[in-house]
């Protein structure tokens, strides 16, 4: 038999990526569940890129060339979704509103994602007595809730009213401090597995320093959970957001469209019949939230060998039922 059979056959980039390699792995209702997931998610994130083209006005305009919009007008006309109670158009704050949810997950989960991998491998590689001060202090993070902290971060930095980015600052500060230990402990588990690893043992043997065996073997190597933990913490994001912006504490309508400043403003609407100033809103976080999740959950099952292992022991015994059936017919 030749080498070339041994050879294992090199995996194309699409295998290799995160979404696209789970796609092809996925069967049945996981994979339909993960492809509705990943298409919410695209078109959350075409809306949000393609916002100022999508949106028929500005998130802030209550006027055009024909004057002033009129005031929780009803869906049609100029106004597909209405207007809401102060002459803004509701189609244009929900799609403008999308790239700030955007915005929100890029600053605060990659804030966590950056502080928490470097602390995790720090931590896990070096040990001693930073580590065990780190990890009292992510286990003590835990006790505050997300968005309690994130309205006193919100109070001290903006005094509860602000601009675009002094609320996209308070919850991004407010997210990464309570998903700065995920990603630690994570990272810090697979950092100490790794390092008892024969290939990072012989790279100290020869003497390389730490910083570039932490660089060239642990790095790449304990951050491949990193895409599913991200998923799972960007609809966190958002909700804590929606929530900041709904009791009060987020951005204001004049510096960009935040969808939980709009289900407040709509509370007073829904006992006077006019659904509409908070329908859309509503919906467009619960779909945003739901593709996220439907994304992460499928990765997790994905990602977990016990599940596969149990989905190859079904798929095993359909295929040994019917050569056992014919066996009987033989001896028969």
């Amino acid at each position: 038999m030749s080498a070339e059979a041994f050879t294992p056959k090199k995996k194309s980039l699409l295998d290799r990526l995160p979404v696209t390699s789970h796609i092809r792995r996925s069967v049945g209702l996981q994979r339909t569940m993960l492809l509705i997931g990943v298409v919410l998610c695209a078109g959350f994130l075409v809306t949000a890129l393609f916002a100022p083209l999508l949106a028929p006005y500005g998130y802030s305009q209550i006027s055009d060339d024909a004057g002033t919009f009129p005031a929780q007008a009803g869906p049609g006309g100029k106004h597909l979704w209405g207007t809401t109670v102060g002459g803004y158009d509701v189609l244009s704050r929900v799609i403008w509103g999308s790239q700030t949810s955007v915005t929100v997950i890029v600053v605060a989960v990659l804030m966590a994602i950056f502080l928490g991998v470097f602390l995790g491998l720090i931590s896990g590689y070096f040990g001693g007595w930073l580590d065990r001060i780190l990890v009292v202090i992510a286990d003590a993070i835990y006790a505050f809730p997300t968005l309690l902290l994130a309205i006193v971060v919100s109070i001290a930095i903006n005094k509860g009213q602000s601009g675009f980015w002094g609320g996209i600052l308070a919850c991004g500060f407010a997210i990464t401090a309570v998903f700065v230990p995920q990603y630690f402990r994570v990272i810090r588990a697979e950092t100490i597995r790794l390092k008892a690893e024969p290939f990072v043992e012989s790279a100290q043997v020869v003497g390389a320093s730490s910083a570039r065996i932490i660089a060239r073997h642990i790095f790449g190597n304990a951050t491949r959970t990193l895409p599913l933990i991200f998923t799972l913490n960007a609809s966190e994001a958002i909700l804590t957001l929606a929530a900041l912006g709904f009791l009060g504490f987020g951005i204001e309508p004049s510096s960009a469209a935040e969808w939980g400043f709009d289900l407040n403003k709509a509370m007073s609407d829904a006992s006077s019949g006019i659904w509409w100033t908070g329908v859309f809103p509503g919906t467009a976080i619960v779909l945003t939230v739901l593709g996220l999740t439907l994304v992460g959950e499928s990765m997790n099952d994905l990602n977990d060998p016990r599940l596969r292992g149990r989905k190859r022991a079904g798929s095993g015994a359909k295929s040994k039922a019917p050569n056992v059936t014919k066996q009987k017919e033989v001896s028969a």
